[in-house]
């Protein structure tokens, strides 16, 4: 969100941008899936986490008859997201009974979670509880940033994972690189400790106005506004969506979607790329898309400067 707030910010001071390039993109608050519990009536973190879900099962061969190949099975569970899933979490309690067994049946299908599990939760499946779900019968949580990594559960009995396998995973090796590089190659840092993190999320100010508003939105922030205007007032501005197909922290499709309710005319819809990877959040965690990131990244900046 901050890029594509960035990319308005400037170009009210006079400075275009040729490119924005947007890796686990989150735009509008009201597409995450964080805690879409408290949030009763905003449907649509379910759905976009929906192929994710889809993606993890099928790596972790928790689906019936599994694909050989993953792009054509998300695609199928997408189609099910935006059409029959989105309908029926839209009926609410008015969904007939027998079309609430049909959706839990396919979602079944489609997480490896049980239907029995599935009716219960209404349907709507909260991203920790799936973490935690997926690989119960084996008291195994998958990860948050990465679903790809799996770690033992350390609560059968909780309701939501306790944690995050992938960063338990690697947040140690990071954390001495980044050590590593700055006491012995930048001589920086002497005598002075460094935080892997501190607690200012809470603290964050979510205020914001959109273009053509005279004040800030009670209401979660949401900058895709920003960026439609942004390439409204700078057609040749070209936006760049990346990211992993095992991340439910920022699902891929939640990026699909965001781009879909951009609100551009449609000559300029051609501005916009999207470049998925069989990783996490953190794409360059895996090196294959490590690789493949940088290429796309690298042929983007060439064609947005105009260098060949």
């Amino acid at each position: 969100m901050r890029g594509a707030g960035l990319a308005l910010a400037l170009q009210n001071k006079d400075v275009d941008l040729n490119g924005v390039i947007l890796l686990s993109d989150i735009l509008n608050w009201d597409f995450m899936p964080d805690d879409p519990q408290v949030n009763p009536g905003i449907d649509m973190p379910y759905i976009v986490a929906l192929p994710t879900y889809a993606a993890t099962a099928w790596y972790h061969s928790r689906i019936a008859n599994r694909p050989a190949d993953l792009q054509p099975f998300l695609k199928t569970v997408e189609n099910f997201a935006t059409t029959d899933y989105a309908s029926a979490l839209l009926k609410g309690s008015d969904l007939p009974a027998d079309e609430r067994q049909r959706i839990a049946e396919r979602l079944s299908a489609y997480t490896g979670l049980p239907v029995a599990y599935l009716l219960k939760t209404n349907l709507r499946i909260e991203y920790g509880a799936f973490q935690k779900e997926l690989l119960a019968d084996q008291e195994t949580t998958v990860g948050t940033l990465d679903t790809r990594f799996a770690g033992a559960t350390l609560d059968p009995l909780a309701k939501v994972a306790s944690y995050d396998p992938q960063s338990s995973a690697i947040s140690a090796a990071y954390i001495a690189a980044f050590n590593g590089y700055t006491r012995g190659t930048l001589r920086y840092g002497a005598g002075i400790e460094f935080k892997s993190g501190i607690p200012i999320y809470s603290k964050w100010d979510y205020k914001h106005a959109p273009p053509g508003t005279d004040k800030a939105l009670i209401a979660l922030p949401n900058v895709l506004p920003d960026l439609a205007v942004a390439m409204k007032q700078n057609p040749d501005l070209k936006v760049m969506v990346n990211g992993g197909y095992f991340d439910v922290s920022t699902p891929y499709f939640e990026g699909v979607m965001e781009m879909r309710h951009l609100p551009i005319p449609a000559n300029l819809r051609g501005n916009i790329e999207y470049r998925y990877y069989e990783s996490g959040h953190m794409v360059y965690a895996h090196l294959p898309s490590l690789v493949a990131l940088h290429d796309n990244v690298a042929d983007f900046i060439r064609q947005t400067s105009g260098a060949r």
